[in-house]
């Protein structure tokens, strides 16, 4: 089977198997594409999990005002299942379901809150299962255009060695072009990258993970139940 560009893509069963392991030996997935909220939300939506599966553990990291996704997915039935960080400095109001760590002003410090809330998550898990815990970067862009794109690179390289070692399911919204520079400079660190976009309507998704053989056409991305 080909794409629209005429390259081979993979039947669903193997891309299935492709997706399986990546929930098994822990993932890191960045997710790309202009202009498309909706579609950003929905993806983020799959990825971290339905808010009422309660074997879930998610960190949810984000700027106070940058999001693009993760409005409704970021809850969690219980209040040492979620942990939230703001890391522009203004820290958000937390309801009981969630716990504010709000004021890194640096990503070096920001770096540092992120592993002690997985470590902290880790130990209210009593050890992570595959695909327990659940990550979102929401959005990095701010991130890039105030500290640069090599210490983003390096936050990015803990964030994503982290969620490897317990095995977890890391995702990083970044809302540019996929041939955007940015995306080409940190996209070795990511197991697959995700591209949304929205055509008369419709929002498309398109998976490229690392094996060139296993990336899909556009398919239509449907919100989750």
């Amino acid at each position: 089977m080909e794409d629209e560009r005429g390259a081979l893509v993979p039947d669903s069963a193997t891309f299935a198997r492709a997706l399986d392991a990546l929930k098994r030996d822990g993932s890191n997935i960045l997710l790309v594409g202009e202009e498309t909220e909706a579609a950003h939300e929905t993806v983020c939506q799959r990825l971290f999990g339905p808010p009422e599966r309660e074997s879930v553990y998610r960190l949810q990291v984000s700027g106070e005002g940058t999001r693009v996704a993760c409005e409704s997915a970021c809850h969690a039935p219980e209040a040492n299942r979620l942990r939230t960080i703001e890391y522009s400095g203004l820290a958000t109001e937390g309801g009981a379901d969630s716990t504010v760590r709000g004021g890194p002003e640096s990503p070096r410090e920001l770096g540092i809150e992120l592993v002690e809330a997985v470590d902290e998550l880790a130990g209210a898990a009593d050890g992570f299962e595959p695909a327990e815990l659940r990550v979102c970067v929401d959005s990095l862009v701010p991130l890039c255009r105030e500290y640069g794109i090599e210490t983003v690179f390096r936050l990015l390289h803990l964030t994503t060695s982290r969620v490897d070692r317990a095995r977890g399911m890391g995702h990083v919204h970044v809302p540019l072009a996929r041939d955007h520079d940015v995306v080409s400079l940190i996209e070795p660190l990511f197991d697959a990258v995700v591209t949304v976009r929205s055509r008369d309507g419709i929002a498309e998704q398109r998976w490229s993970l690392r094996d060139p053989a296993l990336s899909t056409d556009w398919l239509e991305l449907s919100h989750p139940d």
